[in-house]
């Protein structure tokens, strides 16, 4: 990512800009909306809805993180961090790693158990 202009924050200027890709996390989401880009996990009524533990609620993250401008700095930041869980750059991550979809709290379904055992017998 180019580096983009800022207003002056913090010894900063117009002629000093930040470079997004190497202002690490935590500078990224800070300069992000100075330089005019819009957040969603920062504009977001809930932002415990990026941490959810409802899979519907952690799909709706995703889907807000789709449209953000710096997705994709976001999930190579939490794939380096090995984030333990949360939505980063429109991930879902569980222990570190990136899943496809989170299942619900509780018994696992029994056809994956019948599935499992069915393949422990052929063996």
């Amino acid at each position: 990512m180019s580096p983009i202009a800022v207003p002056q924050t913090e010894g900063r200027s117009l002629d000093n800009p930040i470079d997004l890709a190497e202002a690490g996390m935590t500078g990224l989401l800070d300069a992000a909306p100075l330089a005019g880009l819009d957040l969603p996990c920062r504009s977001a009524t809930n932002p415990d809805l990026w941490f959810a533990e409802a899979p519907a609620d952690l799909e709706r993250a995703k889907q807000l993180c789709g449209a953000c401008p710096v997705r994709a700095e976001c999930l190579a930041g939490a794939v380096a961090r090995h984030e333990p869980w949360g939505v980063w750059g429109g991930e879902i991550f569980e222990r570190g790693v990136v899943i496809a979809r989170k299942r619900p709290r509780g018994r696992p379904r029994k056809d994956a158990t019948v599935a499992a055992s069915a393949q422990g017998a052929a063996a």
